[in-house]
């Protein structure tokens, strides 16, 4: 098999092909690691190889709907024994897990050869890739663009070719943020779908969820398959679907009442293309016989947006606790991420409880939408990938920040309420952007963006779509509808049809 063959393929197909013998895992791994080398100066999606590793699963028996194919896991959540697990940061290289995630763990067990951990923000942080431990990850369809974040190393590796299918985690539209922005499928589980043990109960209060992002909803809908399914001790079993996801993906959805909106939950601007995107899905869904009107969830979008990012800073700073406790300096967070802990640790106790209550409201909306319609449809994102650098605070704020950080009084102003408006000025500034996928996150609901709008200037851009709690089965059978009226998978970076640099 040579790259262009290899890059035809998804996983299941290259799945298929090392079961007929057609070709070796061995083949496909070098096939891997030759474009992970060609584009890594270019792209930097892959932070950390592990050949040894991989060579090492090849030397023994290889079993599972996955046998043989290659795979690169997102260096934060999926533990890998005996390799440090840095959450894109400097503080964490020295922590070395003993054990396998039980994701990783179910990776391996379906067959996956895995080669390598992806980039990351640190901690996780942004919806861009830019983390100063390993440098920033390029968008393979401009790589003066971000590929997103915080799975965005794993939506660059797939759009450059060096594999057909990566790990995600999504705990603000980590899946569907990247995906968007390189032109893939990505599908964020219901919380609680896919176990985050044993390290870990819940993410986020779990608001985060494992999945993969891929080329194909066939995939998508096989690495489901291999990961769904709870640890002992999970806080809680949700029920397993009907049948398989590769096979309940072929089923017909039926005519579904789908309603769908362009305005961003905080009022901020929509990017035309953003709107053209969900205008022509809509299109293609009246011709596909589903029922479409305007129809949204009603909530406070900007109560919203407050909730994620009070809860977000309290994360953060335990993060960074967590890490010293390991040993993590003081000088090895990146100063964004000290600024942030700050204002978390000045959150009470009262505050956080506060904000997670609300959360039930954003669930009740949802719950009120769905009792008329099947699924939500909205802009993945709010533009295009933004340039490199876009959302960030500037320097003289960060010089500020930083300043009062060292000196003890960004707690002490925050506890005072004195920097509430500059925060929720940031808070939209930033997520202006990207305001659609939170609410999925927040109800632990399912959602999946599905690429079938590039702009003028080339630009992938996704759609999203939000089902009910559980529901990942009515999703992905829309999504293989979809797929089949308005192919996706040959759309690729013109670089790479022969193969080449970007």
């Amino acid at each position: 098999m040579n790259f262009t063959e290899y890059l035809a393929c998804d996983a299941t197909a290259l799945a298929q092909a090392v079961a007929r013998g057609e070709v070796s895992a061995t083949e496909l791994l070098e096939l891997a690691l030759a474009q992970q080398a060609r584009v890594h100066g270019r792209i930097n999606a892959v932070c950390r190889l592990m050949e040894p590793q991989a060579r090492a699963q090849l030397a023994g028996p290889l079993a599972g709907p996955f046998a043989g194919v290659p795979l690169l896991i997102k260096d934060v959540t999926h533990d890998y024994a005996g390799l440090p697990t840095s959450a894109g940061s400097r503080a964490l290289l020295r922590v070395i897990p003993s054990e396998h995630s039980a994701v990783v763990r179910r990776f391996l067990q379906a067959g996956f050869v895995i080669f390598g951990k992806t980039n990351l923000p640190e901690f996780g942080l942004k919806g861009v890739t830019d983390p100063q431990a390993f440098g920033r990850t390029n968008n393979p369809w401009d790589p003066a663009r971000t590929p997103g974040g915080s799975s965005g190393g794993a939506a660059a590796a797939i759009a450059s070719g060096i594999v057909p299918l990566a790990a995600a985690s999504d705990g603000g539209g980590s899946i569907r943020i990247p995906a968007s922005y390189c032109g893939l499928f990505g599908l964020r589980p219901s919380r609680g779908r896919v176990s985050v043990g044993p390290g870990s109960g819940e993410i986020w209060f779990g608001a985060s969820s494992e999945g993969v992002l891929s080329r194909s909803v066939r995939d998508s809908a096989a690495a489901l398959d291999a990961l769904r399914g709870p640890e002992p001790g999970d806080p809680f079993v949700i029920a397993e679907p009907a049948a398989a996801y590769t096979e309940l993906m072929g089923h017909d959805p039926g005519r579904l009442r789908i309603g769908y909106s362009l305005e961003s939950p905080l009022g901020t601007p929509v990017h035309a293309q953003a709107q053209v995107a969900v205008h022509e899905a809509v299109a293609l869904l009246r011709g596909l016989g589903h029922e479409v009107e305007p129809a949204a969830p009603r909530f406070d979008g900007a109560a919203l947006a407050a909730s994620f990012v009070n809860i977000y800073f309290g994360q953060v700073a335990a993060a960074v606790a967590a890490a010293q406790a390991q040993g993590a300096r003081r000088e090895e967070f990146e100063d964004l991420t000290r600024v942030l802990a700050a204002l978390g640790r000045a959150r009470s106790a009262a505050s956080v409880v506060t904000q997670l209550d609300r959360w039930n409201e954003f669930s009740r909306a949802l719950g009120r939408f769905h009792r008329d319609h099947d699924l939500l449809l909205t802009p993945t994102v709010a533009a295009p990938a933004v340039l490199h650098g876009t959302g960030d605070p500037s320097a003289a704020e960060m010089r500020v920040f930083d300043l009062l950080e060292r000196s003890g009084l960004l707690g002490v102003l925050a506890r005072a309420g004195l920097l509430d408006g500059t925060i929720a000025r940031m808070t939209r500034e930033n997520l202006q952007y990207v305001p659609f996928t939170q609410l999925a996150n927040l109800t632990g609901t399912p959602a999946m963006s599905v690429p079938l709008h590039w702009t003028p200037e080339g630009l992938p851009m996704g759609v999203q779509f939000v089902a009910p709690f559980g529901r990942e089965d009515r999703l992905l059978q829309l999504a293989r509808q979809l797929e089949l009226a308005r192919p996706w998978f040959h759309r690729l970076p013109h670089w790479l049809g022969a193969g080449a640099m970007p």
